[in-house]
């Protein structure tokens, strides 16, 4: 029986979207940038069909390859995600405006007195790893929480691991979230750091989405209700809430690709494995780094190389992106851009434009799953 993986390259963008003017991305492109500023060597996806994705090669491709389209009006991971598994938003995401402060009184209200505090810190649009280093060191000396927002629909809350406590940190984010689910804030997030000054503090592995429960069956759920493994790697279990998932596993990206290693070796028959690695856009992206975003491409294309080799007869890997960030371009936030399908497992194939959920209903198609969801196959 068919195996299938997913493999989501977070924010690996190809090209603005044709909406993207509205967004104030026309004419971002993560890939094409990073590769004309920096330059990019990866010969397996490349050998799969990268290069014709991307516009930067005319070699003749071995594997499936082609660009998806977005219909969710966001540029987020959820939207990104959910519309990948056959599920395009339904709503208008609830953004914060870029003022200071970002947030009702109500909402900040709620925090400090949880907290049992006299306010917070932070109630404005800012970089994680910036606002950690800027306020770090008042949060430990008062024991606010750090509250800050983005372009997306999120509400994030960084606090010391040890100092304010990561199961409270928790415990605080599991209160806030349906309050701001209600408002359609699409994630609270958890961001736990380390370290005794700004000059050491460190985010810590132990981020948790607490996203919004996705409003219909996915192609986790689809695959779960014929009987079959389903398997997420990295945030799949916090973008999904755990729905449809058996078994998640977490980490930093090259601990994620060893769990991908793993299951190519130990998935049953008819699995499907869900991955997301997260550190293209976290690390690289949003901190405007194309040298590394590069880096980071050739490491994963390097690592990805043996474990193609050990996929079995009838897998599919397929490899895409939820949106874009491009390194280069203005500000800190996602892009909206187009993103690259690339397959391998299913012979040489241009697929040419596609959507989203175009994906989901491949990868059901090759399971052989009862539903198939919204799209059409491209198999």
């Amino acid at each position: 029986m068919s195996r299938a993986f997913l493999v989501v390259l977070d924010s690996a963008g190809c090209g603005h979207a044709p909406d993207a003017a509205s967004f104030g991305d026309e004419g971002a492109n993560t890939l094409l940038h990073i590769h004309e500023r920096v330059g990019l060597k990866m010969p397996n996806l490349m050998r799969l069909g990268l290069g014709q994705a991307v516009g930067i090669s005319d070699v003749k491709p071995e594997g499936l390859h082609g660009v998806a389209r977005e219909v969710s009006l966001g540029k987020d991971t959820p939207s990104g995600h959910w519309e990948l598994s056959g599920v395009p938003v339904p709503w208008d995401w609830h953004y914060f405006p870029d003022t200071t402060p970002s947030f009702p009184p109500e909402i900040s209200a709620q925090v400090a007195k949880f907290c049992g505090t006299d306010g917070i810190l932070g109630d404005c649009h800012a970089s994680g790893t910036e606002i950690i280093e800027r306020l770090g060191e008042e949060h430990m000396r008062t024991g606010k929480p750090i509250c800050y927002t983005s372009a997306d629909s999120v509400f994030q809350i960084a606090a010391h691991e040890e100092s304010f406590g990561l199961d409270r940190l928790q415990q605080l984010c599991q209160h806030m979230a349906p309050i701001l689910h209600a408002m359609n804030v699409g994630r609270v997030i958890a961001r736990p750091f380390i370290g005794t000054d700004a000059s050491s503090f460190e985010r810590t592995k132990n981020r948790h989405d607490y996203a919004m429960e996705v409003p219909s069956p996915t192609l986790l759920d689809w695959a779960k209700a014929d009987g079959r493994a389903t398997y997420g790697i990295g945030k799949i279990g916090d973008i999904f809430s755990g729905r449809g998932v058996d078994e998640n596993r977490k980490g930093f990206d090259d601990v994620l690709m060893g769990h991908l290693s793993n299951l190519v070796d130990e998935a049953p028959d008819g699995a499907l494995v869900f991955a997301n690695f997260v550190e293209f856009d976290s690390l690289y992206g949003h901190r405007r780094d194309p040298e590394g975003y590069a880096a980071h491409l050739e490491w994963f294309d390097a690592a990805i190389g043996p474990i193609l080799a050990k996929l079995r007869a009838g897998d599919l890997m397929l490899f895409t992106a939820d949106h874009g960030n491009d390194p280069t371009w203005e500000g800190t936030e996602h892009t909206r851009e187009q993103v690259p399908v690339i397959g391998a497992g299913v012979g040489a194939k241009d697929i040419g434009q596609v959507m989203f959920v175009d994906v989901a209903a491949s990868v059901a198609d090759h399971l052989g799953l009862s539903e198939r969801g919204p799209g059409r196959s491209f198999l």
